[in-house]
């Protein structure tokens, strides 16, 4: 059983990000377009999990030197994990492949997340980090609906997952909107 455990934003979350982004632009080279810090550790002043969140934006998901070369820098590649879910998308949808790795062993927790470049799960991050950034107050509510939850399910992740999971998909839609708006 994994517990989930929430500490308190870590300033040193960015400059461990920017050793891992270091370390990923020296394997992948050209292949990776865009290497984006995501998730809570991204958020200033957010509570998370210890774990970084890195999106390595790429041309074309089904590179095989992609796989070749993380792994060959000592990325653990997770073939099971190759989907984000989005209400709103059918499961087996190609706008929600993607490629999953974990850190080096012996080096700091990251989860790594190849997209393609374009695709509605490459955005959704990258808008997701940002609203919370430029939104003091739904990112209060954002970190308090977290705590609740790993407080309330703190030994069930599928449980904390399925209340969490819709509840940040209606903020990306919500700023998805505004997004539209804003460009209008």
């Amino acid at each position: 059983m994994t517990k989930i455990e929430l500490v308190d934003y870590q300033s040193n979350w960015p400059n461990e990000f920017q050793a891992i982004k270091s370390q990923l632009t020296t394997t992948l080279g050209a292949l990776a377009v865009q290497i984006d810090h995501i998730g809570s550790t991204a958020v200033h002043g957010l509570a998370a999990k210890d774990i970084i969140d890195i999106q390595v934006s790429v041309k074309a998901l089904d590179d095989p030197k992609i796989i070749e070369l993380l792994v060959a820098a000592g990325y653990e590649f997770k073939e099971d994990i190759n989907r984000d879910n989005l209400v709103g998308y059918e499961p087996d949808d190609s706008e929600l492949s993607k490629l999953y790795f974990r850190e080096p062993t012996g080096t700091r927790t990251a989860h790594i997340h190849v997209r393609e470049i374009g695709r509605v799960n490459q955005s959704y991050p990258l808008l997701f980090r940002d609203f919370l950034r430029d939104n003091e107050i739904i990112k209060q509510a954002y970190g308090q609906i977290k705590i609740e939850l790993a407080q309330r399910f703190e030994g069930d992740m599928d449980a904390y997952y399925a209340i969490k999971d819709p509840y940040m998909d209606s903020l990306f839609y919500a700023a998805n909107l505004l997004q539209k708006k804003r460009d209008n």
